[in-house]
C-alpha cells in the first residue's frame, strides 16, 4: 500500500510538473514579447543633427495587428512627455508642430528598425527620446 501511495503521488508530481512547463510556454507564445529599443547619440549641440534608431523585435512594423504605429516622444529634463511623430504599418506618417519640417521618421522592414531625425536641434530639445507602439490607431495629438 504505501508503495501504490508513493508511485500515486510521484505521478501526480510528475503531472503537475509536465502540466506546469506546458501553461509556462503556452503563456510565453500567447504574450509574445515584444520590445523595443533606442540607440543613437546621446548628445547633440544646438543647430546639430540628432538621429536615433528604435530597434522593433518580435513583431513585424508592417503588422497592423502588433505594429500599428511607433511613435516618438522626448522628455526634457525634469518635464513631462512631448509627442514628437508617429509611422504607422502602412509607412503613413504624423508629426508634432513643433517639429514639422525638421522631423523625418522613416524604417527599415527588413531589419526592423524606424529611424528619427531631428536637424537644426535647439538648445530646448535635450532630453531623453523614446519609441512606443501602439496596437491601434490612436495617433497622439498635441492637446
Amino acid at each position: 500500500m504505501k508503495t501504490l501511495l508513493w508511485l500515486l503521488s510521484a505521478v501526480l508530481s510528475l503531472q503537475y510538473l509536465i502540466f506546469t512547463v506546458f501553461m509556462v510556454f503556452i503563456l510565453e507564445g500567447v504574450a509574445a514579447q515584444i520590445s523595443l529599443e533606442v540607440s543613437g547619440p546621446g548628445t547633440v549641440k544646438p543647430t546639430e543633427t540628432l538621429e536615433k534608431t528604435c530597434k522593433v523585435s518580435g513583431a513585424s512594423l508592417t503588422d497592423s495587428t502588433n505594429m500599428y504605429c511607433v511613435h516618438w516622444v522626448r522628455q526634457p529634463d525634469g518635464k513631462g512627455l512631448e509627442w514628437l511623430g508617429t509611422i504607422c504599418y502602412d509607412n503613413s506618417k504624423a508629426y508634432a508642430q513643433s517639429v514639422q519640417g525638421r522631423l523625418t521618421l522613416s524604417r527599415d522592414t527588413n531589419k526592423g528598425e524606424v529611424y528619427a531625425k531631428l536637424t537644426e536641434v535647439k538648445p530646448d530639445e535635450s532630453g531623453t527620446y523614446y519609441c512606443a507602439r501602439a496596437t491601434q490607431c490612436n495617433r497622439w495629438t498635441e492637446d
